[in-house]
């Protein structure tokens, strides 16, 4: 009789967990805090300084951001900045956008870095 019930068991279980499909599970789009006026103070400047910086690297090719991509960028920026994304997220994300600019990503990545 026990071992009825447990064999029951056992294969009311099973078949509950043959009903899930991995495949149409998501993960879940991440939520990043929009920049504040005082934290857009303090990015600002450290932007500019890292823009800047650009000009002394001979290595650094200028990359010509569309018009409709400058919010994108800046946000990228910001969120890197205020330690929402990762290094490897920041530079990833910017050249599935600007495929051919590794170096670039990561030098404004360190540029971030050094002044954190």
């Amino acid at each position: 009789m026990k071992k009825t019930i447990v064999i029951s068991t056992l294969l009311a279980a099973l078949t509950f967990t043959g009903c899930t499909d991995a495949m149409t599970t998501t993960k879940p789009k991440p939520v990043y805090q929009a920049p504040t006026e005082a934290k857009m103070a303090q990015f600002k400047p450290v932007m500019t300084e890292v823009a800047l910086s650009t000009r002394n690297d001979p290595s650094y090719n200028k990359m010509t951001i569309r018009a409709e991509d400058k919010q994108w960028f800046q946000l990228l920026m910001y969120r890197y900045w205020d330690r929402q994304i990762t290094r490897g997220q920041f530079i990833s994300e910017g050249v599935s956008r600007y495929p051919g600019h590794e170096y670039e990503f990561g030098f404004i990545a360190d540029g971030f870095q050094k002044r954190s």
